[in-house]
């Protein structure tokens, strides 16, 4: 049979794009500029395993299929990083967290999200209730606690020293971090199932007000945004040390002497936006992305390293009011037309993934039929690069117009089941302080079953990590920041024995699938969560 590790490598007229087999994935060094690869082919026989069941042949050759099987039957939070705050490991005093680790809390446990400071963690369990842990948190406390319960909760943000926690219902609450302030600080009525009674809620909470239900939120390390079901947007106040101010509020003029009264954290539509449908927001520390239905990104807030997209400026550091990218200029004398598919925000860096598509120009003589409509999936990136950031190779200190990162930028696979060859976009693009992780959208499988052949093995998704490394936020085990993507090794890495000698193991995540757990049928997937200088892969429920 054909070996399934092999990979082509074809060069277009405008670079090179990558193509893999859909079976088994491999980027190596990713380099979208790398010349061309002749094709690797490997015959092989059929093998036979003597004295192995047909699932320990599957796990003897494929790594990737033992990590399938590992995370349906052992669901639960791997984190690592920094542990300041006793939040990479709550049972541990040591400084980092150099490789994955389980934390024994989450063992067995579904969460619908989870957010991650050093000094602080909070997530959503499978029944909507909020779970705080880590030193900001507690002082004494060493494993997490469930706080906010009953609000069947979906997403969640932190600012600084906040919470923000959306609902089911689009409703958003916010509180403090600290427990002694949950404590101690003003607890509102709630009301109860007995007629005409309510009760004091046993924590401190406030809840932020909008016109329209809440979909989306956001958070930077001030700021919030706040996306509705029609689109709006609306920002507020999200720290309660530290009022916005350096416009990414994205209403000119508001700063804290200058704000409406009421409460502080009031949320104010942004309304420059009146007009666009904006379906996807993100924010960094100080700035703020907007996309809209027609593929637009709107940003404003801190400019200082570029990270709005747009070249520094010393005389006007900061943007206070939506501004948009030109995205149309990236592609200039390409013939190709980009929309913008999605963005991301983190410390100081954006990024914008982005589906270019060939078209035929004016004067174009006899353009290539097949190539006409043909869909190229691009990451760009922007900000500051010194720790490694915009995974573009270099280290740049600023940057402002977008850089492209050739790594996740047109790759191609082909697809069996539709017999086509593919582009290969980001499924998920999480953004730390000066770290990220990409979630490949790549062919994945979860077919294998009792009547399938032993050669059948599941495989996930790949991920790939980069950016400053200082508290080991990457999982490479090492200390060295990153400027360009690279895998890390399977979270279960010191588990050695399993696997071919010679084949190269990395982490996959694994994708929504239907899985019976504890004797229920459950939809869930793992997830990738970059925090402030702590990394997170968790089992995710899908509601």
């Amino acid at each position: 049979m054909w070996s399934r590790t092999f990979g082509v490598l074809l060069a277009t007229g405008a670079g090179a794009a990558l193509f893999y087999a859909s079976r088994h994935i491999g980027f190596r060094e990713l380099h979208a500029e790398a010349p061309p690869a002749p094709i690797e082919m490997t015959i092989e026989k059929t093998k036979k395993h003597k004295g192995l069941s047909k699932e320990e042949t599957r796990e003897s050759i494929s790594s990737q299929h033992v990590q399938v099987k590992k995370s349906w039957e052992n669901p639960g939070v791997y984190a690592w990083g920094s542990n300041s705050g006793r939040v990479a490991a709550p049972d541990s005093d040591e400084a980092f967290i150099k490789s994955p680790r389980r934390i024994p809390f989450f063992d067995g446990v579904l969460l619908r999200d989870i957010k991650l400071d050093r000094n602080f963690g909070a997530a959503i369990n499978e029944n909507g209730d909020l779970l705080q842990w880590g030193a900001d948190f507690s002082a004494e406390s060493r494993q997490p606690t469930a706080t906010l319960k009953g609000k069947n909760l979906t997403q969640l943000a932190i600012s600084r020293d906040r919470i923000f926690a959306l609902s089911s219902s689009g409703k958003v609450y916010t509180l403090p971090v600290s427990q002694p302030d949950q404590l101690s600080e003003y607890k509102p009525q709630e009301s109860s199932w007995i007629p005409f009674f309510s009760y004091s809620s046993p924590i401190s909470y406030r809840t932020i007000q909008t016109p329209e239900r809440v979909t989306s939120i956001s958070s930077g390390l001030d700021h919030a945004l706040l996306l509705t079901s029609s689109g709006r947007l609306f920002t507020a106040a999200s720290s309660s040390t530290e009022f916005p101010s350096k416009g990414q509020l994205g209403v000119p003029g508001l700063t804290w002497t200058q704000r409406p009264e009421g409460p502080y954290d009031q949320p104010h539509e942004v309304s420059t936006l009146r007009g666009f449908t904006i379906r996807a927001i993100a924010a960094g520390d100080y700035h703020s992305l907007a996309l809209d239905s027609e593929g637009r990104v709107f940003s404003f807030g801190d400019n200082s390293v570029g990270q709005l997209g747009f070249d520094y400026n010393p005389e006007s550091p900061t943007i206070d009011a939506p501004s948009l990218l030109p995205i149309s200029k990236l592609y200039a004398g390409t013939s190709q037309v980009p929309r913008v598919t999605s963005v991301a925000a983190g410390g100081i860096n954006s990024f914008f993934t982005i589906d270019a598509t060939r078209v035929a120009t004016p004067g174009e003589t006899s353009p290539s039929a097949s190539s006409i409509g043909r869909v190229s999936a691009d990451t760009w990136s922007c900000g500051q690069g010194t720790w490694g950031g915009l995974a573009n190779g270099r280290w740049t200190h600023v940057q402002g117009t977008p850089t492209k990162i050739k790594a996740l930028s047109s790759l191609y696979e082909y697809d069996e089941p539709t017999s086509s060859v593919v582009p290969i976009r980001l499924a998920r693009l999480s953004v730390g302080s000066t770290h990220a992780a990409a979630t490949m959208k790549n062919v994945t499988h979860l077919g294998a079953h009792s009547g399938s052949s032993e050669n059948d093995t599941n495989w996930g998704a790949d991920v790939l990590w980069w950016g400053g490394n200082e508290y080991y936020q990457l999982g490479t085990g090492k200390r060295n920041n990153v400027a360009q993507p690279v895998y890390i090794r399977p979270l279960d890495a010191k588990e050695k024995g399993r696997g071919k000698e010679k084949e190269e193991h990395r982490f996959q995540c694994t994708p929504r699938g239907r899985v019976k757990l504890n004797g229920r049928w459950v939809e869930m997937e793992q997830r990738v969560e970059c925090g402030r200088f702590v990394s997170a892969v968790y089992s995710g429920v899908c509601t």
